[in-house]
């Protein structure tokens, strides 16, 4: 029986493991205008398939999505934007996170420049 129990428990954490090497973080530029576009978004695209979180940014016109590459793709997604008629672009992608070690707005500032080739001058 601890055999089996030792098995199933390696199992779930190889498959724990490839869940979040799978996961896709992308900053898009949305057209915003008021409270109201992010609530449809929020209620339209959050329940798309492979979609991990949702985040309106109304004051800089921007939606942070993160999903699930194994189950969507980021063409399908945007396609989704334009279906309740708010068009995006893809503005920044970023690297995934690690959930081990704590991450704080520098370290993200850090991975946004990485994407977009620019550089910081701290």
């Amino acid at each position: 029986m601890r055999k089996y129990v030792l098995t199933l428990f390696f199992a779930f954490c190889c498959l724990s493991l490839m869940a979040k090497a799978d996961k896709q973080t992308v900053v898009l530029a949305c057209d915003l205008h008021c409270q109201g576009c992010c609530d449809k978004i929020m209620k339209n695209i959050a329940f798309e398939k492979g979609v991990k979180d949702l985040q309106c940014d109304l004051a800089n016109k921007e939606v942070l999505l993160t999903y699930d590459a194994a189950k969507t793709d980021l063409p399908t997604l945007l396609k989704a934007f334009e279906r309740i008629g708010k068009p995006a672009t893809i503005k920044a992608r970023l690297a995934p996170k690690d959930d081990a070690s704590p991450r704080g707005p520098k370290a993200a500032k850090q991975d946004t420049d990485a994407v977009t080739g620019a550089s910081s001058t701290e």
